[in-house]
């Protein structure tokens, strides 16, 4: 009992000695209390003798019980008789006997609620079986006193009520217009009617009405190229209007299919990304551009790409690419790798009418080679059947067995572009789709089956049965068989897209390397991993185009769908919209009540970048020089002082800088180049008399490729733009003896992003300065008359040579100033001359009726007058006497008899149409 130091014992305490009624022998003396197992005893309890010849004890407590401290106490008891006499002599002990000690409790206690207030929020219009639950403790130790027997609204006039166990709900629909917030007060009763020492708040918010569904949700999402990563739902939640949902799925998907090859990846073209990422060179293109040296395409249709690469089509049956055994030969081996796009289903096709039969009537071959190694054949297949992936390879036809890799892909059979990288060092075999890593679901033998026929062949497209000897194939095209049931050679098309097609023998890329080439620069993503709350899972797709996010838990779910971003490591990513969809499916316990959510749909906007402006300058729009430096051995460098700068020019917010309106700024930036073109303008370069020159040795050190014809010289690949720039510096301009005029003119431009930016043109116009020896010169004179007395074999060469501005010749003496204005005046003289002669002879034909013609008669259809500009005044005067000389239908040449130094000549020359110059 609390607060009571006796112990009441049932039975009663007594202890019985068989030696009574002997003095002190048969009398209780004493008791002994000891410790029982949990402790209690001697230091808690005592025991005493109330009658030593009864042996009547009582025990009771040395200080006052607690029953929340301890409930029950355990301890033995021991008696002992007097002895032999009164000094307790020998005395005697009983047994040990077990205590139990019940402490009773006391009602001291009243109940206190675990919260002092408590809040819900519950949608209006509905009845709800519980909408908050309140509690209270008690800490009496006892049931009777420490049971909450009933709880108690004591707010008047609510519409609420609450039950024994401390549930509220409402007892009529609630209205947010009428009262958005309810506040009242409740108690609580323990089972000995003591009242809580403090009563609790309850406060409930009414909702308008509920829609379960996302919250939050944008249909237009921009995004600026250079932003990174990006959040795409940042304020988005899911209401689920308090239905219970054990299961959370939403799939968010982005379409990217639409742009380059499934998504958006660098603009440079195949090579230029080939050296950036550090890959290996060597490959050999088997699906090239068709061309007199590759006519092994031209059969097979072609496609335009949003990304400028070459697409070509195949229906299946009629469209394949026999790959010359020349260029089949140069990529044997057992380790090498193939690479190629495709798409499945992408070209308009009709089923072959020789691929009805066979177990392998719906596989679709898309590579087929037999190629010889040394003094064996080897051969492999790659083929699509379904969304299987196969790859059948024999090492050595003659007596290895046959080996079949397979894979079960969704990207085989989307209907979208993806990159295949095959990578095969036998018996390895390493397959890469969009830069990831792919193992074979199935090896297996094949077992034994007839050895292909040891021919060398590669054929894109289709292949044959191995059973027989491969038939020819006409014009690139598969011949058709007929079903009658004879063994046939049959051929097994591939319907699809196919681009980017080669093969590179050796050791294979690393993964790192594929990676780099073909993975997408954009693409889904999650922001931080850390931060997903416990029972959520995130999955994203190969491709990045779809990601899964999977829970249990609203909260959780909502902040892990904020974390869903977008991001695109382009600098210049791909403009344009991107459809977007989130799907999201809900499992209740209730599955008949469970909601249902509509499929979203929006699209992000990637804005136009920030265009790079790539700016050519330090070139003057003049390059003069002595005509012998340009026919020296090394010529004449055109563009010594070149210098290239590329600069991003972007909006600023100049309202933050107390400035009205807004200002573009242009920050400089370290670009990569792709391609620079040097063209000449007006003819095209003559081989035997001109050529331009590049350090071919500097070039393949660099790794840049070369286009040097005579229309135009193009150096391409991604490099630097100081690269690019001693390139073009090094570019020199010569000409062979004899061969210089007054002028050429040339026009420079650079590009980058496989030609999406480009430069401004650079015009540069080249001026040849002759002394006044050499256009004095006897020698010189007589090969300038052997050029111009046979003007069908030059007809183009003057079409981009004009006669020198005396502004700029600067080797003329300032004294002939005067002499070359009378040489002009001079020059319409003659030419008055001229008209009145026409005039002449126009009258004496007519007036003798259809008389003479042909030699007689002047055509001035087209006139082209040349003279020689440093012909002194009275040389020209004696010209102009013999004018009235002999006269040819296509040109006349008058030369004064009495200085052959001084020789003028005067070329008149009939043009017809057809003689006009080619231009580039």
């Amino acid at each position: 009992m609390e607060n009571d130091n006796t112990v009441l014992l049932n039975p009663p305490l007594f202890a019985l000695d068989k030696d009574a009624p002997l003095h002190y022998a048969g009398e209780i003396c004493g008791f002994r209390v000891h410790n029982g197992p949990g402790g209690s005893g001697s230091a808690q309890f005592e025991a005493v003798v109330l009658d030593r010849s009864t042996g009547e004890g009582l025990v009771r407590s040395k200080e006052p019980l607690d029953c929340e401290s301890q409930k029950e106490h355990s301890f033995t008891i021991q008696a002992y008789d007097c002895g032999e006499g009164p000094d307790g002599t020998n005395s005697k002990k009983s047994h040990k006997a077990t205590v139990h000690v019940r402490v009773n409790d006391v009602n001291e206690f009243s109940p206190v609620f675990v919260e002092r207030r408590y809040e819900a929020s519950v949608p209006e219009g509905r009845l709800f079986d519980r909408i908050v639950r309140v509690e209270a403790v008690d800490a009496d130790c006892s049931p009777q006193y420490s049971q909450i027997c009933f709880y108690d609204i004591i707010t008047p006039n609510v519409p609420f009520t609450i039950d024994n166990d401390g549930n509220i709900k409402n007892t009529e629909p609630l209205d947010s217009k009428r009262q958005r917030v309810h506040s009242f007060w409740v108690t609580a009763f323990d089972c000995g009617k003591n009242r809580a020492q403090a009563d609790a708040q309850v406060i409930v918010t009414v909702k308008p009405s509920c829609k379960p569904g996302w919250i939050g949700w944008t249909k237009r999402i921009e995004y600026t190229p250079g932003s990174g990563s990006i959040p795409l739902f940042p304020n988005l939640h899911l209401e689920t209007c308090e239905e219970t949902v054990w299961n959370i799925q939403a799939t968010v998907e982005l379409q990217t299919g639409h742009i380059g090859k499934g998504c958006d990846r660098d603009s440079y073209s195949d090579r230029s990304v080939r050296r950036l990422c550090g890959a290996v060179r060597g490959e050999v293109e088997l699906l090239p551009p068709p061309s007199p040296a590759t006519n092994w395409t031209a059969a097979v249709p072609t496609l335009p790409s949003s990304d400028s690469s070459l697409v070509f089509s195949f229906n299946g049956s009629t469209h394949v690419a026999v790959v010359p055994d020349s260029v089949a030969s140069a990529v044997s081996g057992d380790h090498f790798t193939l690479q190629l796009w495709m798409r499945r289903g992408g070209a308009s096709t009709q089923p072959p009418a020789n691929q009805a039969r066979g177990s392998r009537k719906e596989e679709e071959t898309i590579i087929c080679s037999t190629v010889k190694n040394d003094d064996s054949y080897s051969h492999y297949s790659l083929s699509v059947h379904g969304c299987r992936l196969s790859l059948f390879y024999w090492p050595d036809v003659s007596s290895a067995r046959p080996v079949k890799f397979l894979w079960k892909l969704e990207q085989v059979c989307d209907s979208e572009w993806h990159h295949l990288s095959l990578s095969v060092q036998f018996p390895s075999v390493t397959l890469y789709v969009d830069g990831v890593t792919f193992d074979p679901a199935l090896i297996h033998d094949n077992g034994a089956i007839p050895n292909p026929a040891p021919h060398q062949r590669l054929v894109i497209g289709a292949c044959w049965e191995l059973e027989e000897k491969p038939k020819d194939i006409v014009n690139n095209t598969m011949p058709e068989t007929k079903d009658t049931g004879e063994v046939h050679t049959m051929f097994v098309g591939y319907k699809g897209l196919l681009s980017g097609v080669t093969v590179r023998p050796g050791n294979v890329e690393p993964h790192s390397v594929v990676e780099c080439l073909y993975a997408c620069r954009e693409g889904l993503d999650f922001g931080d991993l850390e931060t997903l709350g416990s029972g959520m899972k995130v999955h994203v797709n190969p491709s990045q185009s779809v990601l899964v996010l999977e829970g249990d838990d609203i909260e959780s779910f909502n902040r892990a769908v904020q974390q869903v971003t977008y991001r695109n490591s382009l600098r210049f990513a791909t403009p344009g919209v991107r459809p977007l969809k989130l799907t999201t499916s809900l499992r209740c316990f209730s599955e008949e009540s469970c909601l249902s959510l509509r499929q979203l749909e929006g699209y992000l906007v990637v804005l136009q970048p920030d265009a790079p402006q790539i700016s050519l300058s330090g070139v003057g729009p003049h390059l003069a020089r002595p005509a012998a430096e340009f026919e020296g051995p090394q010529g004449v460098p055109l563009f010594p002082e070149l210098r290239i700068v590329c600069s991003l020019s972007h909006a600023v917010n100049t309202a933050a800088q107390g400035m009205e309106g807004g200002a573009l700024m242009s920050d400089a930036v370290a670009h990569t180049l792709d391609g620079c073109e040097v063209q000449p303008l007006g003819e095209e370069l003559n081989p035997e008399r001109e050529e331009l020159l590049v350090d071919m040795e500097a070039l393949k050190e660099r790794g840049l490729d070369i286009i040097n014809t005579t229309a135009y010289i193009a150096i391409t690949g991604a490099e630097s733009i100081s690269v690019y720039e001693d390139v073009l510096r090094s570019i020199r301009y010569r000409l062979a003896k004899g061969s210089a005029r007054f002028e050429r003119r040339f026009r420079l431009s650079c590009s980058e992003m496989n030609g999406r930016y480009t430069s401004n043109e650079l015009t540069l116009e080249v001026n040849f300065l002759h002394s006044l020896d050499s256009l004095y010169h006897p020698s010189h004179l007589l090969a300038s008359q052997q050029q111009f007395l046979h003007p069908s074999h030059h007809t183009g060469e003057l079409s981009g040579h004009t006669l020198p501005n005396p502004h700029r010749n600067s080797v003329v003496p300032g004294a002939a100033t005067v002499i070359i204005m009378v040489c002009v005046g001079f020059l319409v003289v003659m030419v008055i001359l001229g008209v009145f002669r026409i005039r002449s002879i126009h009258r004496r034909s007519e007036g003798g009726g259809g008389g003479k013609e042909g030699s007689n008669q002047w055509d001035d259809s087209a006139l082209t007058i040349i003279v020689n500009p440093m012909e002194t005044y009275e040389n020209r005067m004696g010209i102009a006497t013999d004018m009235e000389g002999e006269c040819d239908d296509e040109e006349e040449v008058v030369d004064s008899p009495d200085d052959t130094s001084d020789d003028q000549r005067i070329i008149i020359k009939k043009e017809g149409r057809d003689s006009a110059p080619r231009r580039y």
